[in-house]
């Protein structure tokens, strides 16, 4: 098992393009059974993902980062076809390979979009593009518990990872749990602002989906029309058992996933 690096060359000049990150270490295996363009690809992403390589970060031309690696320039190419592929990379004529963005993996938990960005590196930010008062439907009002077109706050968010869209959020709060104040919410989650009330959140029903987005949506989330959107439904309740928030997401499944164990019943 052998141990190469990546290391960051010095200081362009101004006007140059960026320099590749700092040292990275990769443990490549060459006994193991698992391709060394698989190893590669691997921690590549890995990397990115935990913000070691992140937005724009470039790896350099696939002959320095062959020589770097000690591995064959067609290895090299593969490794980085699979994360251009996925969306992480991009090739760049006579700049080389850069880092696009991250995939955001988020666990399936009671949490916020906003909090788990954060913990992630992705620099969330929020841009409020609806906060009305409204009637309740059907829907919102089965899910809130209260009673069909009654008052009910209403929010549109749309959520920003890195200056780029994320998720498209529509949210309904039962009327006097808090106040809904636009600034505070482009500073933080919602789940954020609950917690600083008082509102302790315990548990909530949720279901995922996945639909192509309309044009709409797609110009909203910078995705081409009919582009795979995942899909979110869920009401949150506190520890008294009072609903406190419905919500109704769509997510760029180019951009983000959800992560989850599954176990066996005993």
């Amino acid at each position: 098992m052998t141990k190469n690096s990546v290391r960051q060359p010095a200081a362009p000049p101004p006007g140059a393009a960026p320099a590749p990150p700092a040292a990275l270490d990769f443990t490549l295996d060459r006994s193991s059974p698992v391709p060394l363009y698989y190893q590669l690809a691997q921690q590549l992403e890995a990397a990115i993902e935990h913000g070691a390589l992140g937005p724009g970060s470039l790896l350099g031309n696939e002959v320095d980062l062959a020589g770097r690696l000690g591995l064959s320039r067609p290895t090299v190419r593969q490794a980085i076809q699979s994360l251009v592929d996925k969306g992480l990379m991009v090739r760049r004529r006579g700049v080389g390979t850069q880092v696009v963005h991250s995939q955001v993996k988020r666990p399936l938990e009671l949490s916020s979009l906003y909090d788990d960005l954060e913990a992630a590196g992705q620099k969330p930010a929020t841009r409020v593009l609806r906060a009305s008062l409204e009637q309740a439907s059907a829907e919102v009002a089965a899910a809130l518990n209260i009673a069909e077109g009654g008052d009910v706050h209403h929010l549109q968010r749309l959520r920003l990872a890195h200056g780029q869209p994320m998720a498209f959020l529509s949210n309904y709060v039962p009327t006097g749990l808090l106040d809904l104040d636009t600034d505070r919410l482009e500073a933080t989650g919602l789940y954020r602002v609950m917690r600083g009330v008082g509102i302790i959140l315990h548990s909530a029903r949720q279901s995922v989906g996945a639909r192509c987005a309309t044009a709409g949506e797609a110009e909203l989330l910078g995705e081409p029309e009919g582009a795979a959107l995942l899909t979110m439904r869920r009401t949150a309740y506190d520890d008294t058992g009072r609903a406190v928030e419905y919500g109704t997401h769509i997510y760029r499944a180019s951009r983000y996933a959800f992560d989850f164990q599954l176990l066996v019943r005993p």
